[in-house]
């Protein structure tokens, strides 16, 4: 059975974002310690700010393109 090319770029990128989702799990455990120690209070914010924003541009992008609609 075939399926259409769709199928697997929405797989994909369902992967994609599901794995950058694991690594926001990790920071937002420790937040509560990176908050209480002022040498690293705004780097840690500000790094994972970036990271989201990274990953939004690539949500936007995918959209922008059409991967996500379906047909």
């Amino acid at each position: 059975m075939k399926f259409d090319v769709r199928y697997y770029l929405i797989a994909i990128l369902f992967i994609l974002f599901d794995l950058e989702i694991a690594f926001l799990f990790p920071w937002a455990t420790i937040f509560k310690d990176i908050v209480a120690n002022d040498s690293i209070k705004l780097f840690g914010f500000f790094e994972m700010l970036v990271f989201v924003v990274i990953l939004v541009i690539g949500y936007v992008y995918a959209w922008a393109k059409g991967a996500l609609e379906w047909e």
